[in-house]
């Protein structure tokens, strides 16, 4: 009678576990590219960043990003210096970009079904200590558990402190950068 009584309490746990396990809210992303792209006539600017970090809740919607700035690596090693000197980003003082917003229109996402969705975001982006609400669009491609989010974005650098006035930099960096995202979340 005990093993019975114990069989079945055992089962009822296992069973609690893996359904609080599937239906988890929370996604996380150690896997996210971020690039920007900037173009002037001198020359077209790229820089890539895997060791961006995000959470994805699925119940309210909300997102937070968070991006080491010194990881953002360049073809050529006078741009990634340039990038992170103190006349730039100063990514000393500064050493992380942030994000933190919400999906609007939650309701047009469905975590429970494969699908990719127009997803609507609103939020705060701060970037060299100085922080500006954002919206932005992109695309959620729900399979399975996991979800991919991705959004093309144009950032201008003055909103942020960055500007150059005069001297080379002033013509050999764009006042606006596109930021290309791509994070594949799972579940925590």
């Amino acid at each position: 009678m005990k093993t019975k009584v114990f069989l079945t309490i055992a089962l009822f746990l296992i069973a609690t576990a893996t359904t609080f396990a599937q239906n988890s809210e929370k996604l996380v992303s150690s896997k996210t590219h971020i690039r920007f792209f900037s173009t002037t006539p001198a020359e077209n600017i790229e820089a890539n960043n895997y060791t961006s970090t995000g959470a994805l809740t699925k119940t309210t919607g909300e997102v937070v990003f968070s991006v080491p700035m010194q990881g953002f690596e360049f073809e050529k090693a006078l741009m990634q210096k340039h990038f992170n000197n103190k006349d730039f980003l100063d990514t000393k003082e500064f050493p992380r970009a942030r994000f933190v917003g919400k999906i609007t229109n939650l309701d047009a996402v469905d975590f429970s079904k494969d699908g990719t969705y127009n997803a609507n975001v609103e939020g705060e982006m701060t970037l060299k200590g100085k922080a500006n609400p954002i919206k932005e669009s992109g695309t959620i491609t729900v399979k399975g558990n996991t979800a991919q989010v991705k959004s093309v974005f144009d950032i201008t650098l003055a909103d942020y402190g960055i500007t150059f006035v005069k001297g080379k930099p002033s013509s050999n960096i764009a006042k606006t950068v596109e930021v290309t995202l791509v994070a594949d979340f799972t579940e925590e």
